[in-house]
């Protein structure tokens, strides 16, 4: 896929310019002084020859066939360049040239018109406004960068073609290789999906790595990422997150799932590391690129200095690896070498005066142990130390069966040690934390490919039932579902729904809890009261005829004075349940990756600590589980400090009955079921209130939403 792009045989430059400033000028330079091997062919109707190229006064002058056409002409000429490169046979053109849909309206529809014309050909577009493409493993720098790296097995893609200038002067100060690099711009045509798509293709690619804005196809982008991630890593920089809330949603779910809880669960289902800065971005990816995928979660530190192994145990600790012991073997093999005042725990301290012997024998012993899953190396520039030669050592002593990473810390003491261990594929980390954090996302990913496959459940449901509830909301033009028509719906996805009727008087409502038997709780219905506890709808615990009619009375005339303009349907009736844990579980429809689902705990939890977890429907059974672990306060479901333990289960199976719910009808937006009330093992969790809302609802009459 792309290979006219990524692998050209002869590429054309449309706006070459012989003046050094010039963009058109740094385009050609750096093809001729990258090595390309392929035909180079300037266009400028101005000149004769550039940089001792002949150049042509059109791209129609030039009689062969061209593969890769780059656009560099002002914006009033580039429809014009553009049909030239397609007549001239290029399948591939990238467009640099800026001030379309970024700039204006009048801009986004001259940017449609080059995809319109691009597809007419049979032909692809990089850009416009980027800063073009640029193949080491071919010789190929088809952009304006200053700078360029090695060759290497990282490709990145970048939507922001100055962080790509950026990342190609820091990788080359660095040594740090890189394969492809595809600055994509406004992606009027090609995107995100295309290139991550063609680089999990790209046999010289062995990770990939990407700073996006936005996303232009969630369906595309999460079907093509989970199958590149399932070959090679995938690590995304994603920005624009201040923006997650600005959304308005009427449901728990809704408000609290912006768009970047959005990402953040695409992401995890395709299997894609997320970089929280771009630190972290080439963090990750040089560990990817360098170092085999660790089996487990156990973790060896060794270190010369007390303080930077402490570090670097509790960054361990706190991202949940493992510290273990060394194997009585190796306990054994490091106290025949190291001093009695070494440490032989976790971390192994070789202590300051270790000379590059002494350090590479207790790498090699760590790297034998059969309870050591990855090593951190941490190295402090002391007198004994010779960081060089102790780099030249752990180079020569790794055998590559399990990940290994370096903190050599320091400045020029230790500088010549970091060029060397890049030579020979160690990362080297500033400080223990970021190398921990990089061997946590190595874990992670590790984890994520060894993951079983997924197998999502399918339940026996009476979808008749809930077409009917649809069509008749929709029929009556109101878009919130409320409490009686919600659970009608769970009732025919099998959830457990107390029984329960509206009365439309005190006499009603007496009668009908009579019917219920004692107690018996009293809540509005009405489609303008979404919080029904905020204007007093809620009365709990009516234990006689009494209390019915004084709390249905006393409700009326509240919510009458605090709402006069809402439609008042009655007083649901319903049975009083049994106490147990509230839980909240809901469903909100995003606009990119469909539908997601939200659990946490009820209470203070939700509405102050916001700890919630989110995942995409559809979902496994292991899936729903993990969404329950995800939560800071799993370990109050699970029956810690006094609290006994509720059936997971059930709430597991719940999460899935509204993922099969939320796939089988796109008509709902949002759901709530708030709250969930489960018990220990044995005791049926039921459903103590929920609201539903309709999609692209018409309203008839009044609006109620």
């Amino acid at each position: 896929m792309l290979e006219t792009l990524l692998y050209p045989k002869a590429v054309a430059v449309i706006g070459a310019s012989r003046s050094p400033e010039k963009v058109g000028h740094a385009v050609l330079a750096n093809l001729i002084n990258g090595g390309f091997k392929g035909a180079i062919v300037p266009v400028n109707p101005g000149t004769e020859e550039i940089l001792g190229l002949k150049c042509y006064k059109s791209l129609g002058e030039y009689k062969d066939p061209i593969d890769l056409g780059i656009v560099v002409v002002a914006g009033k000429f580039v429809k014009n360049a553009l049909q030239s490169c397609l007549d001239a046979g290029a399948k591939s053109v990238i467009v640099i040239t800026a001030g379309f849909r970024e700039v204006s309206a009048a801009g986004a529809m001259a940017e449609l018109e080059l995809v319109e014309m691009c597809r007419a050909h049979g032909a692809r577009m990089v850009g416009p406004n980027c800063l073009g493409v640029l193949n080491t493993d071919h010789h190929l720098n088809a952009t304006f960068a200053p700078s360029v790296p090695p060759p290497g097995k990282i490709s990145v893609i970048s939507q922001s073609g100055a962080l790509c200038v950026a990342i190609l002067d820091w990788a080359a100060d660095q040594k740090l290789g890189l394969g492809k690099v595809i600055s994509f711009g406004n992606k009027a045509d090609l995107n995100e999906a295309d290139f991550i798509q063609a680089l999990a293709e790209d046999k010289a690619t062995n990770v990939i790595a990407g700073y996006l804005e936005s996303i232009k196809e969630g369906d595309k982008f999460l079907r093509v990422a989970e199958q590149a991630a399932a070959v090679k890593p995938v690590v995304i920089l994603k920005v624009g997150i201040t923006q997650a809330g600005a959304k308005a949603a009427s449901s728990h779910t809704g408000s609290l799932a912006g768009a970047d809880i959005a990402y953040g669960a695409a992401f995890k289902r395709a299997g894609v590391i997320r970089a929280e800065n771009f630190e972290a971005l080439f963090d990750y990816a040089a560990a990817f690129a360098m170092q085999p995928l660790p089996n487990g979660e156990r973790v060896a530190i060794i270190t010369n200095a007390g303080g930077p192994g402490i570090m670097a145990a509790d960054a361990a600790e706190g991202l949940g690896l493992k510290m273990v012991s060394p194997s009585k073997e190796s306990d054994a093999r490091l106290r025949t070498f190291l001093p009695t005042s070494a440490a032989f725990g976790n971390p192994v301290d070789v202590i300051g005066d270790a000379e590059p012997d002494r350090y590479a024998k207790a790498f090699e012993v760590m790297q034998e142990d059969e309870k050591t899953d990855a090593i951190v190396v941490v190295v402090t520039p002391q007198n004994m130390t010779r960081p060089l030669e102790l780099a030249e050592k752990l180079g020569a002593a790794h055998k590559g069966k399990k990940p290994v990473l370096a903190v050599f810390m320091g400045g020029t003491e230790v500088a010549a040690a970091k060029e060397k261990l890049m030579a020979v594929g160690i990362p080297n980390y500033p400080s223990p934390d970021r190398a921990i954090t990089a061997l946590r996302a190595m874990c992670d990913y590790a984890a994520w490919r060894r993951r079983p496959a997924r197998i999502v459940t399918r339940f026996p449901v009476n979808r008749r039932r809930v077409d009917r509830v649809i069509h008749m909301q929709m029929r009556s033009g109101e878009a919130q579902i409320g409490e009686v028509e919600a659970k009608e719906i769970l009732r025919a996805y099998d959830f457990n729904v107390l029984n329960g009727q509206i009365a439309r008087t005190a006499d009603e409502a007496v009668e009908i809890a009579e019917r219920l038997i004692y107690p018996v709780v009293l809540k509005i219905s009405s489609p303008d009261i979404i919080h029904k506890s905020d204007f007093g709808g809620v009365r709990i615990n009516l234990a006689n005829a009494e209390q019915v009619r004084d709390a249905f009375d006393l409700m009326m005339l509240r919510i009458q004075k605090r709402a006069p303009d809402a439609h008042l349907r009655g007083a649901y009736v319903e049975k009083m349940g049994q106490r147990g844990r509230e839980v909240i579980l809901g469903m909100t429809r995003d606009p990119q990756f469909g539908p997601m689902l939200m659990f946490g705990l009820g209470g203070i939890f939700v509405e102050v600590m916001k700890d919630v977890t989110f995942h995409l429907a559809p979902i496994t059974a292991e899936e729903a589980m993990q969404m329950l672990k995800g939560t800071r306060s799993y370990a109050l479901l699970q029956g810690a400090r006094g609290q006994a333990p509720v059936d997971l289960d059930a709430i597991a199976g719940a999460l899935q009955r509204i993922s099969q719910l939320a796939t089988d009808y796109p008509e709902i937006k949002e759901l709530d079921i708030n709250p969930f009330i489960v018990g220990p093992v044995g005791v049926q969790a039921y459903v103590a209130d929920a609201r539903m809302t309709l999609a692209n609802v018409v309203a008839a009459g009044r609006n109620h939403e």
